[in-house]
């Protein structure tokens, strides 16, 4: 899990969303706003229609915490990843996981670039 530090409150995930710089890739939408900290935050919005069930939302939650802490002590930007409409995610089936990483991945590598 990652340290509260990088995680966003539910005021500035909101914050983020109303003054968002969108990023897209195939399956998922970062928005990001820049911060004043030397460090980025991040934060998933997760629902039941896409995620069935607690376990699996807590499994994509902490799949996505555990990927972006690498990426988050290099950019400054508040990142807010929320699914497109048609998005199903199940933690048994491993093309998903896969699936998952990559994306994620590619929308910070796009984050790292704009901020050059």
């Amino acid at each position: 899990m990652i340290s509260k530090e990088y995680r966003l409150t539910e005021h500035e995930l909101r914050k983020v969303l109303a003054r968002k710089k969108p990023f897209f890739s195939y399956v998922w939408i970062a928005n990001t706003m820049e911060n004043k900290k030397t460090h980025g935050r991040c934060a998933i919005l997760l629902s039941s229609k896409c995620t069935k069930g607690s376990v699996n939302r807590n499994y994509w939650r902490r799949k996505f915490y555990d990927i972006s802490h690498i990426y988050l002590e290099h950019i400054r930007f508040d990142v807010v990843l929320v699914p497109k409409k048609w998005t199903i995610l199940d933690y048994k089936n491993r093309e998903h996981i896969a699936e998952f990483q990559k994306n994620i991945e590619f929308l910070y590598r796009k984050i790292e670039e704009n901020k050059k």
